[in-house]
């Protein structure tokens, strides 16, 4: 009961074979059909031995010596091998092994027996090859099978005794002589034989049976083991966390298919090498004196090249003897929740700049304002001239420094609270370029490349998108004292939700910001010109994000610039409702 329960839970396992093998019935299948040709050739190779002696024996002159007839040695040799042919062609045509036996074993058992009639009947050798019979039809047929042939085998070795000894039948001789066996010897060479036959049968049967019963008991324990191997292989791939085990040298020994998905490498790549052709330096922490705690944190390069921030912790692989025989290492990717945290924290700095920002503006505008009235009162009631002239000028630039200045601590502060429309971007930029040629910061080597789509609308503020544009194209004029190239490109694309965006993309030739200093590129107040306040492409990435859109800068020293905007194109789109 316990083996057909693992059965229905092993489906690799036929039924049908398991009862037919405890009942000793089997079915036809690949193993039995091989056993069967095995057993056909096994037969060609004795009769093949039989044709070998009887053509020594021709060859020798020594047939008179024997007594035998090798003319009908040859005729059931010959038999023999046609049948053989046959059965090969009989096992396509009857698909159950009981009655392809049942047939080998009743026509091998005639043949014998015609072998050991031409051979001299009772003193023939040959009688010894009925056992042959017996085995493998008990091998295939089971108890019953190997006693129901033994039978056939008595009666036809009996009959053939029988006959011979009453003189029905005369033996097959060259040489004439009489039949010199008394009839005790005769029968008590029967009762042997038979007793022989029957002997060997309940043993081969008792073999099978033992067999049978091991067979069962091994299908059994390997269901069982399958199935705890399934479970346990479930487990291993089903869950999120990579798991990998190493042995004591440092090779690398399982995989499961989430450590393939956080790393990139396939377990057929990386089986059995060492641990550090993956995870640097991993192998020295982990069977090193010097152990670090049970988890820790690393980097490691993927197999796309990518730098993966990864949580490790190691417990050691034992035996069932309790010794180590290796380490198991789970680790998980905390590469995204890193930057989770960094954005976190760059949150909260822009939210406390921001109230910063929203306090010092408004402490400005109010003496600007009295500053901005008193100034303008003075120009038009005076006419100055000379150095008073020069020191108004500089008062003037001062207090447009400072209200530019409020105005953007206003704009990184808080949203513009003016409502959102569709935007032309195509006529926003050609404003913003010719704004910016009658500024003190253009210059007549500068050539201007614009290549626009079609489709150049976006929604949103105008105000604050006009103010984030214009401030990456005075950064890329600025960026170019000496002339260069300025491009603006702008194309449409879709996220992998659908939904359409306008990538406006401005690149220049112009001196470019080195690596250590993009990462903080977009943090408020921090500059790279000596008269800039670092708040340029803070508040263009302020903007871009508030949009429901994303910034990206890509630079290179010395050879230029270029800052892409994605944009909504239409209201869903947008981060404004």
């Amino acid at each position: 009961m316990t083996f057909y329960k693992a059965i229905k839970l092993d489906p690799t396992v036929n039924p049908d074979q398991v009862r037919n093998l405890t009942e000793n019935r089997p079915l036809y299948d690949q193993s039995f059909g091989d056993r069967l040709r095995r057993l056909i050739f096994l037969r060609i190779v004795i009769v093949s031995f039989l044709l070998g002696i009887a053509a020594l024996i021709q060859l020798k002159g020594a047939e008179s010596v024997f007594c035998v007839s090798l003319y009908s040695i040859y005729v059931i040799i010959g038999t023999t091998y046609l049948l053989s042919i046959y059965y090969i062609f009989l096992l396509k045509k009857i698909r159950q092994v009981r009655h392809n036996v049942q047939i080998q074993a009743l026509v091998d058992v005639i043949l014998i027996t015609a072998l050991v009639y031409v051979t001299g009947g009772i003193e023939s050798s040959y009688a010894a090859l009925y056992p042959l019979v017996i085995i493998y039809s008990a091998l295939f047929l089971g108890k019953r099978g190997g006693i129901l042939v033994a039978s056939v085998c008595g009666i036809l070795y009996g009959s053939l005794l029988d006959l011979q000894f009453y003189g029905l039948i005369q033996p097959i001789s060259n040489l004439p002589r009489g039949y010199n066996f008394g009839a005790g010897y005769v029968f008590s060479k029967i009762f042997i034989q038979i007793v022989l036959f029957y002997i060997i049968a309940l043993l081969t049967s008792f073999v099978v049976e033992k067999e049978n019963k091991l067979q069962t008991l091994l299908s059994e324990k390997e269901s069982a083991f399958n199935q705890l191997d399934l479970l346990h292989r479930s487990i291993i791939e089903s869950v999120d966390t990579g798991i990998m085990t190493a042995d004591l040298q440092g090779r690398i020994k399982s995989f499961n298919r989430a450590a393939e998905k956080i790393t990139g490498f396939l377990f057929s790549q990386i089986r059995n090498k060492n641990i550090d052709d993956i995870f640097a330096n991993l192998s020295g922490m982990i069977f090193g004196k010097t152990q670090p705690q049970n988890r820790f944190e690393m980097t490691i390069t993927s197999e796309d090249g990518r730098n993966i921030i990864l949580g490790l912790s190691f417990s050691s692989l034992m035996d069932s003897k309790g010794k180590s025989i290796g380490k198991i290492i789970i680790f998980q990717d905390l590469t995204s929740i890193k930057e989770m945290e960094k954005e976190v924290e760059k949150n909260k700095r822009l939210a406390l700049i921001g109230e910063m920002s929203a306090i010092l503006a408004h402490e400005l505008r109010s003496p600007l304002t009295s500053i901005s009235g008193s100034i303008q009162v003075l120009e038009k009631g005076l006419h100055l001239g000379g150095t008073d002239k020069k020191l108004m000028e500089i008062i003037i630039r001062g207090k447009n420094q400072l209200e530019t200045l409020a105005r953007d601590f206003l704009l990184l502060a808080r949203p513009y609270t003016g409502d959102p429309c569709a935007i032309d971007v195509k006529n926003m930029i050609d404003d913003i370029i010719e704004s910016i040629q009658f500024s003190s910061d253009w210059n007549e080597n500068i050539e201007v490349v614009k290549e626009l789509c079609d489709q150049n609308s976006v929604y949103g503020n105008e105000t604050e998108i006009r103010q984030a544009l214009r401030n990456i194209v005075l950064n890329a004029v600025q960026s170019m004292p000496d002339g260069g190239n300025l491009k603006i490109e702008t194309t449409v694309v879709k996220n992998e939700g659908g939904k359409e965006y306008l990538d406006i993309c401005i690149g220049d030739t112009g001196q470019g910001i080195g690596k250590e200093y993009l990462d903080k590129i977009l943090e408020p107040f921090y500059t790279t010109k000596e008269r800039g306040t670092g708040l340029g492409l803070a508040i263009v990435n302020r903007v871009v994000e508030s949009h429901g859109g994303k910034f990206m800068i890509e630079s290179e020293p010395d050879k230029g610039t270029k800052c892409t905007i994605l944009l909504p194109v239409d209201e869903q789109g947008s981060g404004r409702k």
